[in-house]
């Protein structure tokens, strides 16, 4: 029969001391003689107690709790993200706790939810939730465009003007002169759109956008594809606003008997894993969200280690990465 783990209480009882006074042991605090000191410790021998780090935590005023908000588990570029932060938190002993706000919409406010578990701070891969903006809200650092930037938060990004002609530059260098861009509204998409179009105007060239209202899903690029090469069949390569949207257009192009990318070229944006493998071969967008996750992380822990905020903006910068969804129109 299973016996139950020992408690602070059963340590304070075997030592004959307070559980006050086992918790200044445990701690390493002053002012606990050495006699009392030894009979603590030897009962903590005895016992094979293992303190809670929750507990500890708590009476420290500190979780080591660090809270993630995103906005889809489905985008593989939140995998990178998390990369980026472990690196940097794990080693102070940070524990992330993921949450999809989208998914967690209408079972409990997840915003609320973190807050209520104490976490010592917040990356924000998504819209800034109002809550976070009380006095009483924990230090949090935005990771990625977002439109509106509070005043006094501190956030990290890639250039996502800059990307976008990066790809939009590549598709017009190969000869294409009607392209199709898919996108979102607002955030980084919106951006990515703006930066298309200007990029489009400036070569003179035939631009045709789409703004799907709602997340950046592969089902959001596979209709948006199909509606779009539908009533446009001149476009000759299509710009998605991330990789799984691109990978939506794939399938819309094979439903289509347009061939990748003798028919049709296709260029993603974030190049994530799945852009990586030999069987998309994605051309794409290198948006460096590891690094976006690396330095979310440093700036959250100069925030917890007591450093005021100063409204630091870091924008990473982006490289084109080619592979086989592109090609020169002929």
């Amino acid at each position: 029969m299973a016996t139950s783990r020992p408690t602070i209480y059963d340590v304070a009882k075997a030592a004959g001391v307070s559980k006050s006074l086992v918790s200044l042991v445990l701690r390493g605090a002053g002012g606990v003689s050495a006699a009392s000191r030894e009979a603590v410790e030897r009962a903590i021998r005895d016992l094979d107690y293992r303190p809670s780090r929750a507990a500890a935590a708590l009476a420290a005023g500190r979780t080591r709790l660090v809270g993630v908000l995103i906005d889809d588990y489905a985008n593989p570029w939140f995998v990178d993200l998390l990369r980026g932060l472990d690196e940097v938190l794990s080693p102070g002993g940070y524990r992330l706790s993921v949450v999809d706000t989208a998914t967690a919409a209408g079972v409990e406010d997840p915003v609320e939810g973190l807050l209520s578990m104490r976490a010592d701070g917040i990356i924000v891969a998504r819209d800034v939730p109002h809550v976070l903006l009380g006095d009483t809200a924990p230090p949090f650092v935005i990771a990625g465009t977002r439109a509106d930037v509070p005043d006094g938060v501190d956030a990290v990004g890639n250039d996502d003007v800059l990307g976008a002609r990066l790809a939009t530059e590549h598709l017009l260098a190969l000869g294409h002169r009607e392209i199709g861009h898919l996108s979102v509204v607002g955030g980084a998409g919106q951006t990515r759109r703006e930066s298309f179009l200007a990029t489009m105007q400036d070569a003179e060239a035939l631009a045709r956008a789409t703004a799907y209202r709602g997340p950046a899903t592969e089902r959001a690029g596979y209709d948006t594809s199909l509606a779009l090469l539908r009533e446009h069949p001149g476009v000759t390569a299509i710009f998605a606003a991330n990789d799984v949207m691109a990978i939506g257009a794939l399938g819309a192009a094979r439903e289509l008997g347009r061939d990748v990318p003798r028919d049709l070229s296709i260029v993603g944006y974030d190049n994530t894993a799945l852009a990586q493998t030999r069987l998309i071969d994605l051309t794409t967008v290198d948006d460096d969200s590891v690094g976006v996750g690396r330095e979310a992380g440093k700036l959250l822990r100069a925030r917890l280690a007591g450093e005021d905020p100063v409204d630091v903006r870091r924008t990473l910068e982006p490289s084109l990465v080619v592979r086989g969804t592109t090609a020169s129109l002929g």
